[in-house]
């Protein structure tokens, strides 16, 4: 018989995340704490149960995490980094509270971390590397802030067009293997500057359908095990590339609801694994791509629930 989607258990679980204060996972898990309020969020919203988190705790918390310059960190003391930024926005944007945060200051943090000579994208004020994620980031906060014009935006399209490969797939940077984590990245950061006449939509679908597995899974890149998160990264780009009939539906929601803990809830990376909120998350996304679950829409460009970015000027399906 096919597993179940455990509904209230995943709630109970997300619920629970913020009550484990007295074990060490929770301190050491600190660096992602930011990132964990979007995942858990993002996912009881689209399981209908926003309000299971007190929202007015939510937008105290990522206001604590703001530096100066308008940059958020992981936690209070943790150094400002766009990725913790994006989160918050999220949060924020999910929350409704998009006032509680100066929209222009943030803007300027997040304009003086593109290289102007490449268009390419650092992650903090002190970091050399850059790669396309940060890229796509930078979109997504500017395009949640209606600041993207603030941006080079035609640089950073360029820089991302360079890291395309001959299957038409992306990498990190120019010259690095393709993968599904940076295919979604790029094909989402060129979706929201309308520029997606630059991807091979026919070969890259192929390389992305390629990625589901005898178990149903997907992975990231070829002969690597399948893990549910890239039920996000491969189908959201998928369906940005209207293509998402390309796998078998069917075989991987069973893959995903394998994975869960049906007693204490959560999705783990695969079935037998520890869940965690992160891989909660994105089962539950690529089960509302996949129209599964009776869950709300999410948009594929943003990974936020569709409902909240459905008046967003700056998309392309």
């Amino acid at each position: 018989m096919a597993p179940k989607f455990v509904r209230d258990k995943h709630i109970q679980y997300i619920q629970s995340l913020d009550k484990k204060q007295d074990e060490l996972e929770y301190w050491l898990s600190e660096h992602l704490r930011m990132n964990g309020v979007y995942w858990g969020l993002t996912a009881l919203d689209l399981m209908g149960a926003r309000d299971a988190l007190p929202r007015d705790k939510m937008i105290e918390y990522v206001k604590s995490c703001q530096h100066a310059n308008g940059g958020f960190g992981a936690n209070p003391g943790h150094d400002e980094h766009i990725l913790y930024t994006l989160s918050a926005i999220q949060i924020l944007f999910i929350q409704g509270a998009m006032d509680e945060v100066d929209a222009d200051l943030v803007a300027k943090y997040v304009c003086s971390l593109q290289n102007p000579q490449n268009g390419a994208v650092r992650g903090d004020l002190y970091a050399d590397s850059e790669d396309t994620r940060f890229v796509y980031i930078a979109f997504q906060i500017l395009a949640l802030l209606d600041r993207l014009p603030q941006f080079d935006v035609d640089k950073a399209v360029e820089y991302i067009d360079s890291c395309k490969n001959y299957d038409g797939g992306y990498g990190m940077v120019p010259g690095a293997e393709s993968h599904a984590g940076q295919i979604f990245v790029c094909v989402a950061a060129l979706a929201i500057a309308d520029r997606l006449d630059l991807v091979d939509r026919d070969l890259l679908s192929w390389w992305l359908c390629e990625r589901q597995v005898p178990s149903g899974g997907l992975n990231g890149r070829p002969e690597k095990l399948p893990d549910v998160c890239y039920s996000w990264w491969v189908l959201s780009a998928l369906a940005v590339l209207q293509r998402l009939d390309w796998i078998d539906g069917d075989r991987l929601r069973e893959f995903i609801l394998e994975a869960q803990d049906d007693e204490l809830g959560g999705i783990a990376d695969r079935k037998g694994d520890a869940v965690d909120v992160f891989h909660t998350l994105f089962g539950i996304a690529g089960l509302s791509l996949l129209g599964y679950e009776d869950l709300e829409p999410v948009d594929p460009i943003y990974c936020l629930p569709a409902r909240v970015t459905k008046d967003l000027k700056y998309r392309r399906r």
